[in-house]
């Protein structure tokens, strides 16, 4: 996976591509970055000639990574993330790295992080996020109103611009923009966030990670929305449609190679906590 607006993470992912295939290893490539990295004389397949990956490598920010997630998810693959961009909070390695990193991976010298990730179901279809799922007013000018279920038990009625429901992984990405926690991924949790909400008494609301979560927008009102997964938008809402959020089975397995803790990890990338 690679940021191809980036030349810094094409250039990267043409050296990586050189690095790999001199040891035998056979490189893939979303078909954009494959035709790219082709022209620039590497050795890559495209993703829709190939059935399947030992890992992942995705060069980029927070963004590659999550798009990278998928293909994880699809061939039961490993991730590593590369951060190419500003924060890359979900990264395990920066660029100068790579190449020693990638000689890890082909000899196994490395551990992996399972991540919990979310099922998301609505109007018959299903998408699964490493990170959130948003329901969000997006150009509709007004205030949506969502009821929200946990476990058939209400946890109220939001009158707001949208709502958040976060894994741990997600709870440092738009979940912490808009008030919620830091959450430590060793705690088994969701998170609900409201999005700029019109009463004080909407607040973010921690619940098991293994709740089955229902958010409908209110049928009563004419109103329209957006449903996100993992910042891509999968479709539009309309008053009366419910979404099911719950844990899947699967854990996505996240290349580790520091013994950094988490809250290190905060402390470094979310620099503005140590001025």
């Amino acid at each position: 996976m690679v940021h191809g607006r980036r030349e810094d993470a094409v250039a990267a992912a043409r050296k990586a591509a050189a690095y790999l295939t001199g040891r035998g290893v056979t490189v893939l490539a979303e078909d954009d970055a494959a035709e790219m990295l082709a022209k620039l004389g590497a050795d890559v397949t495209p993703f829709s000639q190939a059935h399947g990956a030992d890992a992942i490598v995705a060069l980029g920010g927070d963004g590659t990574l999550l798009r990278g997630a998928q293909y994880a998810l699809r061939w039961d693959a490993s991730l590593l993330g590369v951060n190419m961009g500003r924060v890359g909070f979900l990264a395990e390695i920066d660029p100068e790295a790579l190449e020693s990193a990638l000689e890890q991976v082909i000899s196994g010298r490395v551990r992996t992080e399972n991540r919990p990730l979310l099922e998301v179901c609505c109007e018959g279809r299903t998408w699964y996020g490493l990170n959130d799922v948003v329901i969000s007013r997006g150009g509709y000018s007004r205030l949506i109103t969502i009821d929200a279920l946990v476990d058939g038990d209400s946890t109220g009625r939001y009158v707001a611009d949208g709502l958040i429901v976060a894994t741990p992984t997600g709870s440092t990405g738009y979940c912490l923009s808009a008030g919620g926690p830091v959450v430590s991924p060793q705690v088994d949790c969701m998170v609900i966030t409201p999005i700029c909400a019109h009463t004080l008494q909407h607040r973010p609301c921690v619940v098991p990670g293994g709740a089955h979560i229902r958010l409908s927008l209110r049928a009563e009102d004419v109103q329209s929305a957006s449903l996100e997964v993992d910042g891509q938008t999968c479709m539009e809402l309309h008053g009366g449609m419910q979404v099911s959020i719950r844990r899947d089975e699967r854990a996505l397995r996240l290349i580790r190679m520091r013994e950094t803790s988490f809250f290190q990890t905060v402390r470094d990338k979310l620099t503005e906590w140590t001025r």
